[in-house]
């Protein structure tokens, strides 16, 4: 790991993608923090094009910067869709400094936003690793499991009354099979309280007869 001086105001160390660069001092807004250099690739000669690393910084469409080498402290700091720095570019100079757009606070990691292009080809693939993005991931997926309670939490109620209403059928039905059976004892005259006829002597008198004839 490059040296760094104890005057420069960042330091490399842990971050989400491996290693990043942070500030060591508070950096105020529109501050040059550090240069992006390396050998410079003219893109018209075939062995400069033919160059392919994760560090390669286009200044023009000849010009490239290669910034893998390790003193280009620069290329250790990480994108970030939401940035505090930015890439200043002066393509006639052929220089690239990274400029704070923020005012930075010690112990804040320094990123700038490495354009759509590298995005694309490099981070998309494997997933945006700055705060933002996290912090975004991390929102979708609370209100996912939210929606899958309420979902769940839903489905609950609804077979809830779906139950209640079967039990509340069931005992209807059972109310109006035993009314029924009620209602057919009365007729068929198994009543508990049965009538019992009472005999009582009647006389008849056939016509035309002097006899009384009891029953």
């Amino acid at each position: 790991m490059p040296a760094i001086s104890s005057n420069k105001p960042y330091r490399i160390g842990r971050s989400r993608t491996g290693l990043g660069l942070f500030a060591t001092k508070p950096i105020k807004k529109g501050t040059r923090i550090i240069r992006y250099f390396g050998p410079l690739l003219d893109c018209n000669k075939e062995k400069d094009d033919a160059v392919e690393n994760k560090y390669l910084f286009q200044l023009t469409n000849r010009w490239t910067i290669d910034g893998a080498v390790r003193k280009n402290i620069a290329r250790y700091i990480n994108h970030a869709c939401r940035p505090n720095a930015e890439s200043d570019v002066h393509p006639i100079k052929r220089k690239v400094y990274i400029r704070a757009i923020k005012n930075i606070q010690p112990g804040e990691e320094i990123n700038y936003d490495y354009g759509s292009e590298y995005f694309k080809e490099y981070i998309k693939p494997i997933g945006c690793l700055c705060a933002s993005c996290v912090a975004k991931r991390k929102k979708a997926r609370a209100e996912l499991r939210a929606e899958r309670l309420r979902l769940k939490q839903r489905a609950e109620r609804k077979a809830r009354k779906a139950l209640e209403k079967a039990q509340a059928d069931a005992r209807l039905k059972r109310k109006q099979a035993a009314r029924k059976q009620l209602n057919g004892a009365h007729v068929n005259g198994l009543s508990p309280r049965k009538i019992h006829a009472v005999t009582s002597g009647i006389s008849m008198r056939p016509r035309g007869s002097g006899r009384t004839v009891r029953a």
